[in-house]
């Protein structure tokens, strides 16, 4: 049985100097998943400001089609969608508050 020391020294691990954050490395994957490296500055801006359960959300219904030509544009699409649920949940939220009150 070899050593953990041993084993990652036999490794070469490389470092991408890119990524400095972790948002930086999130916005990276979420475009190679969606095969939109081009827009590879979108997404790690997405990942940095808007919530990760909402992207998170759109990148498991966008992976899980199997129809999707485009899936950077269905990817976009979906969080705009998503975000509008969620502001008039909150919008109803609020109305029901103060209709109690």
């Amino acid at each position: 049985m070899k050593k953990i020391s041993d084993i990652m020294q036999g490794k070469k691990f490389s470092r991408d100097y890119r990524c400095s954050h972790e948002f930086q490395a999130y916005g990276n994957r979420l475009a190679e998943e969606l095969g939109d490296k081009k827009h590879r500055t979108l997404y790690i801006k997405l990942a940095k400001t808007e919530d990760r359960s909402l992207l998170e959300e759109a990148r498991i219904s966008v992976t899980s089609s199997k129809k999707a030509k485009t899936k950077g544009r269905l990817f976009m699409w979906k969080v705009g969608q998503l975000k509008k649920e969620r502001e008039e949940k909150k919008k109803s939220k609020s109305d029901e508050t103060i209709k109690k009150n």
